[in-house]
């Protein structure tokens, strides 16, 4: 079994919040992976050696300065009413279609699998819990790398 059922994920409020509600149909878009398949994409995507985003090495292609391009600020744009995202982060990953499934890692046995667009519009919801998680896509190479300062960064994984 590749997923979770979203009843059974302990970090299920983080998408019931009052303040940032999500229609049922999109969270049925939301989709915790299985312990085993979040290693596995961890392992292929992210790290073999590092299950933690708080542990990377310089060994670990997120811990090589040469993969990162820019940085900013998300905390500003969460905190506003507005649901848009970052300026630079919608400008980054501006050309990904709405259907590009993308994964949310927030350490090798914590990933969530969506649709771009789904996050898109509900990315405030995958932060409550930000220390260094990756959105990457599939098939893509553009990444990005959220930070509990308020910023993140962007970048080409190798």
């Amino acid at each position: 079994m590749n997923y979770l059922p979203m009843e059974k994920y302990t970090k299920a409020w983080i998408f019931r919040h009052k303040d940032l509600p999500i229609s049922t149909e999109d969270l049925e878009e939301i989709k915790p992976l299985s312990e085993k398949r979040a290693e596995q994409i961890w392992s292929e995507h992210i790290s073999r050696g590092c299950s933690h985003p708080e542990h990377f090495s310089g060994d670990d292609w997120v811990g090589q300065d040469k993969n990162w391009v820019d940085k900013d600020y998300w905390q500003s744009a969460w905190d506003s009413s507005k649901e848009a995202l970052p300026p630079l982060l919608e400008e980054f990953l501006g050309n990904w279609d709405d259907n590009v499934t993308v994964y949310f890692c927030y350490q090798s046995d914590h990933i969530l699998e969506t649709k771009w667009g789904i996050f898109r519009h509900h990315w405030k919801n995958f932060l409550f819990f930000d220390n260094g998680p990756i959105l990457l896509g599939r098939k893509r190479r553009e990444v990005v790398q959220f930070f509990d300062n308020g910023s993140y960064r962007i970048g080409q994984r190798p």
